[in-house]
């Protein structure tokens, strides 16, 4: 009889690092939602080194003219000393296309992190205090939220920068801008949240205890209102960039000679495509594509796996029909009877009647 080995019952707790928010999603998807995350967390780790390291990968700099050699030319179609090109301008489209990430990068932190504070401080105060302060940020966050972003982004250009598309001007005027737009969501999810979690025990527990509000706000609702913050990031962080792109395309962007900018690129472009010069537009218009598409495959995924209902499951492997004979007791193997486990899966025997089972 072969031993058993013995059994432990304490199992082992997982890795720290399979708890870090990405390492987690990752391993909780399956299918093609784990593909779409995984292309979008690819696409996005792809535009964020590229602007980390824009001087070192970038050929040229992003209003540089002319070099060793000589000035670049106007529209000059990709060669060996220029891959993609020179814009009407006489700049190179890769390396005006390389900075641009900078550019993006740094208006969608600074406009996403602003209304991030700025959201969840009003929520935190307008949902846990209510009365007629929570009746007015409402109130305003509805006429906020209904003002278009793109017109309010062209007003705060001219406020802040008075039309001069400098680099300060213009990534302000977009930041602030997207800013504000941005504001009311995080508003409206915190302020529901805090709601919902203000009337649980344990903060009614610690409201008796003595806790001061600012530390049952802080303490016990911020970290459970703030779930789903990392979703609607994600999300926004892609609407910041068309914004900036918007921005920049209408003649509001920011100039060449101070940062590269895609949305003002794609401006300059627009006589160059009925002239067969496709590739001023092509390169800038395909970078803006591939940035928000990748941002919003993790925005998209991440809410997926966030909603149980959204979740994928993996389908419950094929059975071939074996039945394991499994040791349940000690000393051996738990048997079916007489006839084994054959006996119970077999065809049944037919009844007997009275007269047979006499005979």
């Amino acid at each position: 009889m072969t031993s058993v080995a013995p059994y432990d019952s304490k199992p082992r707790p997982p890795a720290k690092w399979t708890k870090l928010p990405v390492v987690h999603q990752l391993r909780q998807s399956v299918g093609l939602q784990r593909g779409m995350l995984v292309a979008g967390l690819i696409i996005t780790g792809v535009f964020i080194l590229t602007s980390l390291f824009a001087p070192l990968l970038a050929p040229y700099g992003f209003s540089q003219l002319r070099d060793a050699s000589g000035p670049f030319g106007a529209q000059q179609p990709p060669d060996a000393a220029h891959w993609l090109g020179t814009t009407v301008g006489g700049y190179d489209v890769l390396s005006r296309v390389i900075w641009g990430s900078q550019t993006a990068i740094v208006v969608m932190i600074v406009a996403v992190l602003l209304s991030i504070f700025a959201g969840v401080a009003l929520g935190l105060v307008s949902g846990y205090f209510g009365g007629w302060l929570d009746r007015i940020l409402v109130v305003v966050s509805d006429a906020v939220y209904a003002f278009p972003s793109l017109l309010l982004a062209i007003v705060m250009a001219i406020v802040i920068s008075g039309g001069r598309s400098d680099l300060v001007g213009g990534i302000l005027a977009a930041a602030i801008s997207i800013t504000v737009v941005f504001i009311p969501q995080y508003f409206r999810v915190i302020r529901a949240e805090t709601v919902r979690i203000k009337a649980e025990a344990y903060v009614e527990s610690a409201r008796v205890l003595g806790a001061s509000n600012f530390r049952i706000m802080f303490k016990h609702i911020f970290r459970n209102a703030t779930r789903t913050l990392p979703l609607i990031f994600t999300l926004n962080a892609s609407e910041a960039v068309l914004t900036l792109a918007g921005l920049g395309f209408i003649g509001f962007g920011i100039e060449p000679s101070a940062a590269a900018e895609w949305g003002y690129d794609l401006n300059k472009s627009l006589s160059d495509v009925t002239s067969g010069i496709w590739w001023t537009s092509l390169f800038p218009g395909l970078a803006i594509v591939l940035v928000v598409l990748g941002i919003t495959l993790v925005g998209e995924s991440l809410n997926d796996l966030a909603d149980p209902r959204l979740r994928s499951r993996r389908a419950p492997g094929a059975s071939d029909g074996t039945v394991a004979e499994t040791s349940v007791v000690p000393g051996g193997t738990l048997v079916a009877g007489p006839g084994g486990l054959a006996g119970l899966e077999g065809p049944a025997s037919p009844p007997t009647d009275g007269i047979e089972a006499r005979e």
